[in-house]
C-alpha cells in the first residue's frame, strides 16, 4: 500500500495514460456527422474526415496559415482538390472530388493550445496520407481524441499558473516579496481560468482576474512593504496576456492571411484593454480601501535565481500548453536557448533585436528537432515563443494610456508592435533556414 501512494499522488495531478470517455465519443461522432451530404466517388468518409480534421486542428490551436496548408496537403494526397480559408471563428472548404464540387462552412470557436493532441493529429494525418489508416478509421480516432481528457488535470494547470507568475516576477527584476505576491495572484488567476473553462457563461474572466490582481497588488504594497505594485500586478497576470495571439496575428498579416490576422490582432488589443481596465479599477479600489502606496525599488535576488526562474517557467509552459511529458526535456532546452539568446541580443542591440535573435534560435532549433524526431516543430517552438512574446509591454502601454499619459503609452505600444514584428520575422526567417516538414509546422 505505501508503495502505491506516490503513484496515486502523481495521478491526482496528471494522467499518465488518459482514456477517452465513451459517452463523449458518441457525442462527438453525432455532432460532426454529415447526414445530408451527397455520396461521391471518395465517399462520405473522406469528406467527414477532412471536416473533423479541420475542426480538431483549429480547436487545438493551429494558426490559419498552417491550418490551410495542412488541410490542402492532406486533401491532395487523398485525391481531392481542396481550397481552404480559415479564420479564428470559421473555416470554409471547397472540395472538388472529380464528380461533385462541394463547399462547406464550419463554425468554430477559438480554442486553446494542446501540443500533445496536435502532435497526435500530425501522426494520424501522416498515416492517412500514406494509406496506413482509412479516412473512416481516422474519423473514429479523432472522435476518441476529442473525448480523451488532457494529460494535466485542472489543479495542475492552476499550480502552473502560480509558478509561471512567480517566475515572471524574477524576469521583471522583482525581489522575494514580488515573487510571493505574483505566485499568489497567479494561483487566483489559475482558479478563475479553471472556473471559466468549466462555465461557458463566465465571459468576464479576464477583467475580473485583472481586478483581483490590481486589488491584491495594492494590498501587498501596504501590508508587505516594500512591494512594487507594477511588478506584482504584471507578473500575476502574465498567463492572461495575449502576447502569443499578437505575435500569431502579426505573422498571419505578414504571410498575407489578412482576415485572420486582422481578427486575431483586434482580439488581442481588446483583451489588452479589458485587462488594463480591470487592473486600473482594482488598483483604484485598493487605494480607497488600503491607502495610496509609493513607488519602491525591489530588493535584488541572487543571479542563480534567474536560472531557476527559466527552468520553472519552462516547466509551467509544458503544463499550460498541455504538451506530452516526454517532450519536457526538449521544451526546456529550447526555452533556455530562447531566453539566453534574447537577453544577449537585447544587451548588444536592443529589445527588438533581442526578440528577433531569440525567435531565430527558437525556430531553427525547433526545425532541427522536428526533423530528427518526426514531430511538429510547434511542440517546442510554441513554449519558446511564449517566453519571448511582448505581453507585459502591451499591458504597460494600456496602463499608461489609462493613467493619462498618452505619449508614453503610444511609445510603449509602438515598442510592443515592433517586438511582435521582430518575433514574427525571426520565426519566418528560421523557416527559410530550416524548411519545415510537409504536414503540421
Amino acid at each position: 500500500m505505501p508503495a502505491r501512494l506516490p503513484h496515486k499522488l502523481a495521478e491526482s495531478f496528471w494522467r499518465s495514460n488518459p482514456r477517452p470517455d465513451p459517452r463523449a465519443v458518441d457525442e462527438a461522432r453525432l455532432s460532426d456527422t454529415p447526414d445530408a451530404r451527397p455520396v461521391v466517388r471518395h465517399g462520405r468518409e473522406t469528406i467527414a474526415f477532412i471536416e473533423k480534421l479541420a475542426r480538431a486542428l483549429h480547436r487545438y490551436g493551429l494558426a490559419a496559415p498552417n491550418l490551410e496548408d495542412s488541410l490542402t496537403l492532406v486533401a491532395n494526397r487523398l485525391g481531392i482538390h481542396g481550397e481552404f480559408f480559415a479564420t479564428p471563428t470559421a473555416i470554409f472548404a471547397s472540395l472538388d472530388t472529380g464528380d461533385v464540387d462541394q463547399t462547406i462552412m464550419i463554425r468554430v470557436e477559438p480554442g486553446s493550445v494542446n501540443l500533445d493532441k496536435l502532435s497526435r493529429l500530425d501522426r494520424l494525418t501522416q498515416d492517412v496520407a500514406s494509406g496506413v489508416v482509412s479516412p473512416a478509421e481516422a474519423s473514429r480516432i479523432i472522435d476518441e481524441m476529442r473525448a480523451t481528457p488532457a494529460h494535466f488535470r485542472g489543479k495542475t494547470t492552476v499550480l502552473a499558473s502560480a509558478v509561471a507568475s512567480a517566475a515572471s516576477a524574477r524576469f521583471f527584476g522583482g525581489g522575494w516579496r514580488e515573487v510571493v505576491v505574483c505566485g499568489a495572484i497567479g494561483l487566483i488567476t489559475g482558479l478563475l481560468a479553471l472556473v471559466s473553462r468549466r462555465n461557458a457563461s463566465f465571459r468576464v474572466f479576464e477583467p475580473v482576474a485583472a481586478f483581483v490582481a490590481g486589488l491584491g497588488a495594492s494590498a501587498a504594497a501596504i501590508f508587505l512593504h516594500p512591494t512594487s505594485i507594477y511588478i506584482a500586478m504584471v507578473g500575476g497576470l502574465i498567463v492572461l496576456f495575449p502576447g502569443l495571439t499578437l505575435t500569431t496575428a502579426i505573422s498571419e498579416l505578414a504571410t498575407r492571411h489578412l482576415q485572420s490576422g486582422t481578427a486575431r490582432l483586434m482580439s488581442a488589443l481588446i483583451l489588452f484593454v479589458s485587462i488594463g481596465f480591470g487592473a486600473a479599477v482594482g488598483v483604484e479600489t485598493g487605494a480607497l480601501l488600503f491607502g495610496s502606496s509609493e513607488l519602491v525599488s525591489p530588493s535584488a535576488l541572487p543571479m542563480w535565481t534567474l536560472g531557476a526562474a527559466v527552468v520553472l517557467a519552462s516547466l509551467s509552459f509544458v503544463v499550460l500548453s498541455q504538451a506530452n511529458p516526454r517532450d519536457t526535456g526538449w521544451i526546456l532546452f529550447v526555452c533556455t536557448l530562447a531566453f539566453v539568446g534574447s537577453r544577449l541580443g537585447a544587451r548588444w542591440m536592443g529589445i527588438e533585436s533581442g526578440a528577433f535573435l531569440g525567435a531565430i534560435l527558437v525556430g531553427v532549433t525547433s526545425g532541427f528537432i522536428s526533423h530528427a524526431r518526426n514531430r511538429p516543430a510547434l511542440v517546442t517552438s510554441t513554449p519558446g515563443t511564449i517566453l519571448l512574446v511582448p505581453g507585459s509591454v502591451g499591458f504597460r502601454s494600456i496602463n499608461e494610456l489609462i493613467s493619462n499619459d498618452p505619449v508614453r503609452g503610444l511609445q510603449t505600444a509602438f515598442t510592443m508592435i515592433l517586438t511582435g514584428v521582430a518575433l514574427a520575422t525571426g520565426l519566418l526567417v528560421a523557416r527559410l533556414m530550416v524548411p519545415r516538414r510537409r504536414l503540421l509546422k
